[in-house]
C-alpha cells in the first residue's frame, strides 16, 4: 500500500516528528503473538500476559546498554546546588554545564565527599526520639472551619465538644464563625433555691467547649491561646471571663473526687457540693489539676475586656493516670461566662460575646527511628567552599602559570580535580544530584538512560532493534515451559547474535565522520 497523503500531511502540521523510526510496544506484543504462538510453531500455546510480561522485561534491559540514550533535563542550578533526579532515573550517561555558546562542558563526580544521614541529637549528644507535635495534638486549632454550631456530646472523638444544654437564656449560643470559637450570653434572674443552697441572682450561664487529646508518651506540654473577653457596660455587666486549659478531669454528669467533674450544671452561683454532686464546677478553678513549670495551675484566664495571647510554662504530663489501654488522655476546656450581670439581658442588646482566636497545645511525641537533621555538615561544608579544582593555592591542583616556576613538580593529581568545570556526586538516598558551588546559576543539563517504561504511548522501540527484541521475548518465553527446553540453547544464541547486530546498528558510525577523526591522527599533540 502507498502512502496516505493526507496523514502525511497531518504529520507534518503535528508534534509526532521522527516517531517513523519506533514501534510500539503493542505492535510487537500482537505480532509475536501471530508469528511465533500457534500450533507446528516453535511456541505451541501462551498466554498474552506472558509475552507482555517478557516484552518490557526485554525493553527495560534493552534500554540499559543497547538502546540509544535520548533522554534528558536541562536546569538552572538553584542556590542549593541540587537537582531532583528524574522519575524514571535509572542511570547518568553525562552531566555537564553549557556555557554562552551553547557548548556542554562536562562534570566530574568526586569520591571524597557526601550527604550522610545527619543524626538529630539532644545537648548532651544522645540521640533525639522526640519529635514536635506543635498543633498537632488538638484538630481545628485555630477554628477555621466553617460556619457552624459545636455538637453536644460527652465523647470527644477529636473534635471539638460543647456542655449541654445551651441556649438558656434564648440568645446564648455557642458557635465556630470566621475562624473564631464564640460564646454568646445574655444573662436571667434565677430564684433562690434552698435545696442547692444559693441566693436569687441575675446572672449569666456559665458554658464549655473541650477537646480530649492523646498524650500518650509526652512528658509535657505548652499552651497557647489567643482570646478576647467581652468588653463590661457600667451598671449593666462586668467584663467577660475566658479560662483556657487542660485537665486529667472526665468532663460528666457526676463529680468523682479525683477523676471527674459535673458540668450538667450551668449557672455559676451554685458553687457547693450537695448530695455528692458539685454545683457549677466549671466556675471553679481547681478543676485544671495539673500545675505548670512555675507552679501555676493550668490554664489560661482572660478577664479585662480586651484581646492578649498568653501562655502557660511546660506542664508535666508524666503524672497523667493511663487507661485500660495504657493510653495517657487529657482535656482540653475552653470556659466562657461574664461577670456582674446587674439586669436581665434576653434579646435587648446587652448581651456579651467572649470569642477564642486559637488554643494551641504543643510538646513532643517519642518515635522509634533516628530523626534527620536539616543538612549535614559535610554537604553544608561543601558547597560553602570554593571547589578544590578552583583552588590554584592547593596541592592537588594541575601546574599552573603560577605555580609552574616556583613549584615544577607536583605529583600525585587526581586526574578528577585536573579540570575547572567543576564536580558532583549522586546522593541515592535522597534522589538528589549535588554539585560544586562553582556551578551555582549556571545552566546544567543531565543525559540519562531509563528503562523505557511508561505509558503506551511511552513504550516504543527502534525498529533498527525490533528483531532482538522479537528473540528476547522468544528466548525468555521458550525458557518458561518445559516442552521447549530443548530449544532454549539455540534461541539464547540468535539472542545475543541479534542484540549484537542492534548495538551495531545503533551505534550510527558513519565512514565519513570515522575519516574525518582519524585524519587527526598525525597532528602533534600540544600540551
Amino acid at each position: 500500500m502507498g502512502y496516505n497523503l493526507t496523514a502525511i500531511g497531518q504529520y507534518y502540521e503535528g508534534n509526532q516528528h521522527g516517531n517513523y523510526q519506533f514501534c510500539s510496544l503493542e505492535d510487537i506484543i500482537n505480532q509475536f503473538m501471530i508469528v511465533y504462538v500457534g500450533e507446528d510453531k516453535i511456541i505451541r500455546k501462551c498466554n498474552r500476559v506472558d509475552v507482555a510480561f517478557h516484552a518490557q522485561r526485554a525493553l527495560a534491559e534493552l534500554s540499559f546498554d543497547t538502546f540509544k540514550s535520548i533522554k534528558s533535563q536541562e536546569i538552572t542550578l538553584p542556590a542549593s546546588l541540587t537537582m531532583i533526579l528524574p522519575h524514571d532515573y535509572v542511570n547518568y550517561t553525562k552531566i555537564s554545564t553549557v556555557d554562552s555558546s551553547g557548548i556542554k562542558h562536562p562534570l566530574y563526580p568526586t569520591k571524597h565527599t557526601s550527604n550522610p544521614f545527619p543524626i538529630l541529637q539532644t545537648s548532651d549528644g544522645s540521640y533525639d526520639f522526640q519529635v514536635p507535635a506543635a498543633t498537632g495534638f488538638l484538630t481545628d486549632n485555630s477554628f477555621d472551619s466553617s460556619t457552624q454550631a459545636i455538637p453536644q456530646a460527652t465523647t470527644p472523638d477529636n473534635q471539638w465538644v460543647a456542655k449541654g444544654p445551651y441556649g438558656d437564656p434564648v440568645v446564648d449560643d455557642i458557635l465556630i464563625s470566621g475562624s473564631l470559637l464564640k460564646f454568646v450570653h445574655g444573662s436571667k434572674s434565677f430564684g433562690a433555691n434552698t435545696g442547692f443552697n444559693y441566693p436569687g441572682s441575675i446572672t449569666s450561664r456559665i458554658y464549655m467547649v473541650y477537646q480530649r487529646i492523646n498524650v500518650t508518651g509526652t512528658t509535657s506540654i505548652d499552651l497557647t491561646a489567643t482570646a478576647t473577653s467581652a468588653a463590661a457596660s457600667a451598671g449593666i455587666k462586668g467584663t467577660g471571663l475566658v479560662r483556657i486549659g487542660v485537665t486529667s478531669l472526665v468532663p460528666g454528669n457526676a463529680n468523682v473526687v479525683g477523676q471527674s467533674f459535673n458540668m450538667g450544671i450551668a449557672n455559676p452561683d451554685i458553687t457547693q457540693i450537695v448530695n455528692g454532686y458539685m454545683g457549677a464546677a466549671m466556675a471553679d478553678p481547681a478543676i485544671f489539676n495539673l500545675t505548670d513549670s512555675n507552679g501555676n495551675p493550668s490554664y489560661l484566664e482572660f478577664n479585662d475586656g480586651t484581646t492578649s495571647t498568653l501562655s502557660t510554662g511546660s506542664i508535666n504530663t508524666s503524672l497523667v493516670p493511663e487507661d485500660v489501654d495504657g493510653n495517657k488522655y487529657l482535656y482540653v476546656l475552653v470556659i466562657s461566662t461574664v461577670n456582674n450581670f446587674t439586669t436581665v439581658s434576653d434579646g435587648d442588646g446587652n448581651e456579651s460575646t467572649n470569642t477564642i482566636d486559637s488554643v494551641v497545645v504543643s510538646g513532643d511525641l517519642p518515635v522509634n527511628y533516628l530523626q534527620e537533621e536539616a543538612e549535614s555538615t559535610t554537604w553544608t561544608n561543601f558547597k560553602a567552599n570554593e571547589p578544590v579544582e578552583n583552588n590554584i593555592n592547593d596541592y592537588r591542583d594541575y601546574e599552573n602559570n603560577v605555580y609552574w616556576p616556583n613549584e615544577g613538580e607536583r605529583y600525585g593529581l587526581e586526574p578528577e580535580h585536573a579540570q575547572v568545570n567543576g564536580s558532583f556526586y549522586i546522593d541515592q538516598l535522597r534522589g538528589k544530584i549535588h554539585f560544586s558551588s562553582n556551578i551555582s546559576e549556571k545552566t546544567v543539563i543531565l543525559d540519562y538512560i531509563s528503562d523505557s517504561l511508561g505509558t503506551e504511548s511511552e513504550m516504543q522501540v527502534h525498529k533498527l532493534a525490533e528483531e532482538a527484541m522479537y528473540r528476547y521475548i522468544l528466548h525468555s518465553v521458550a525458557s518458561s515451559y518445559a516442552y521447549t527446553q530443548q530449544l532454549v540453547p539455540r534461541l539464547k544464541k540468535e539472542k545475543t547474535a541479534a542484540i549484537r547486530q542492534a548495538k551495531l546498528r545503533l551505534s550510527n558510525y558513519k565512514l565519513e565522520e570515522l575519516t574525518q577523526i582519524l585524519r587527526g591522527k598525525s597532528k602533534l599533540i600540544k600540551h
